[in-house]
């Protein structure tokens, strides 16, 4: 395919997102308060609130905090566009600038002969990280709210066949805190009618071919184009294409065929071809132990918190309905171990008994059994499902090493028997009490994109991911999407 590009000089029409540097204000004027305040807290709880001789050059540290933060933040690219929006990889830098600055402290006052309170340092920073990544988060999810509304959407133009562009449509539409709303395609169709609705099996209008994807894109005002895997469309094709685009300042995206594995990509060139390298995924080794410390201690401390709510749920269950206020469940653990599994119980106590019974009226999809109005549940526990509080007895699992905070749902020995055989790989790591599918949409997505879900956490799994699910799932547990 021969895309006609001009190779002069280029006149770039900027396209401006004002919600972008609003955006980014935002973020900025965030971490500045941040910096402040973490510093005045810390000065507090170390010298208390008296100012002395001893601790008067402390002032010129909080004065000075905010900026250092920000510089550290700014250092290790937290402030990229690229980075922001969606993805963990924001919030990995934010770490990032934390250790970059306690490494920057340490030196600088050893070389300079400073004496610096430790524990002042050790005060300041991890609460700056934290704040830091709460508010970023807060922000993301304001925005997402605001795309999933309909605003501040990218308009993009898809190139590729027409079952991968469908493919595509439906997943953008489905996750819209993406950002990016498909207005048009290009097929590789010689000379495809243009249509002027949607076309019925992608849901978006087709544009013309992959030679018209220049008009298409002035034709629909879009600000960016994405490229799926196809022959038709080489290293030439696409690289007249990048030329055509930057003229006009619309993004291009090249989506890869590998599927789930991109963040386990690196490219090495090897004499000048560029090599795209698939790394393992991280099964064992440091990362895993830090997971598992992560678990435990986190579920300890979570289990002292949350105790005055397990205490007040169980009295509700007792008084609710006649039974134990504790459920037990076998589930299949990492590498296939059964284990069992305590929930606080919401249902009648006969509803095992009346599985086969409402057998026909199932609304789950591939293996899972779900009905959205089932009436083995009890009045208390519609309440205990819709806010998933009957699943933190399992926070006793997690800190006994049978599961994880995050990871993929503990699936029944039934469902496991009949398992198609990719399936059983999220088996290669231990359940989680939350995971990609519970933020997702939980019952709500259909079988196959769950199955989707939990592979790609297998697979792509890391500390700074969990959290970030971790911090999802107090909103997927608010909005109570999914959850019956």
């Amino acid at each position: 395919m021969d895309l006609p590009v001009a190779v002069g000089p280029a006149r770039t029409r900027v396209r401006r997102r004002p919600w972008e540097s609003r955006y980014l204000l935002a973020m900025l004027a965030g971490d500045l308060t941040v910096g402040l305040l973490a510093g005045a807290i810390g000065f507090s709880a170390r010298f208390g609130p008296d100012v002395t001789a001893y601790n008067r050059v402390y002032l010129l540290v909080v004065a000075l905090l905010p900026v250092g933060w920000v510089a550290a933040l700014a250092a290790n690219h937290a402030y990229e566009k690229r980075r922001l929006f969606v993805g963990t990889a924001e919030y990995e830098r934010v770490l990032r600038a934390g250790v970059t600055l306690a490494a920057v402290v340490t030196v600088g006052s050893y070389l300079a002969e400073v004496r610096l309170s430790r524990g002042y340092v050790l005060i300041v920073l991890p609460l700056a990280v934290v704040a830091t990544v709460l508010v970023r988060f807060a922000l993301r999810q304001r925005l997402h709210r605001r795309r999933a509304a309909g605003r501040h959407l990218r308009r993009v133009v898809v190139l590729g066949h027409r079952r991968a562009v469908a493919q595509v449509c439906r997943q953008l539409h489905r996750e819209r805190h993406h950002g990016l709303s498909v207005v048009g395609a290009c097929v590789p169709r010689r000379r495809p009618r243009p249509t002027l609705g949607p076309a019925p099996d992608l849901g978006v209008p087709v544009l013309g071919t992959f030679a018209d994807a220049g008009a298409a894109v002035a034709a629909v005002e879009a600000d960016t184009v994405i490229v799926l895997s196809c022959p038709e469309l080489d290293g030439v094709a696409l690289r007249r294409l990048a030329w055509r685009l930057e003229r006009v300042d619309v993004d291009l995206i090249v989506a890869s065929a590998l599927i789930d594995v991109a963040g386990r990509t690196t490219i090495r060139p090897v004499d000048g071809l560029p090599m795209l390298h698939v790394d393992h995924a991280r099964l064992r080794g440091s990362a895993r132990a830090a997971k598992a410390l992560v678990d435990r201690c986190g579920a300890a401390l979570l289990l002292l918190v949350l105790a005055p709510l397990l205490a007040a749920v169980a009295v509700a269950i007792k008084r609710d309905s006649p039974g134990p206020v504790l459920y037990r469940q076998s589930r299949v653990g990492r590498d296939g171990a059964v284990f069992s599994i305590w929930k606080f119980r919401s249902m009648y106590v006969d509803a095992d008994a009346r599985l086969a019974e409402l057998a026909r009226l199932d609304e789950g999809a591939g293996v899972l059994f779900k009905i959205r109005d089932d009436p083995r549940v009890t009045r208390v526990g519609r309440y205990l499902r819709r806010f998933s509080l009957d699943e933190l007895p399992q926070l006793v699992n997690v800190l006994v090493g049978q599961m994880s905070l995050v990871g993929p749902r503990p699936p029944l020995p039934a469902e496991v028997a009949r398992y198609p055989a990719d399936m059983l790989r999220r088996l290669v790591v231990k359940p989680g009490l939350t995971g990609l599918w519970q933020v997702s949409g939980r019952s709500d997505l259909p079988w196959e994109e769950a199955i989707r879900l939990d592979l790609r956490y297998v697979e792509t799994w890391s500390l700074s991911l969990d959290l970030v699910i971790l911090l999802r799932t107090v909103t997927a547990v608010v909005r109570t999407s999914g959850a019956y």
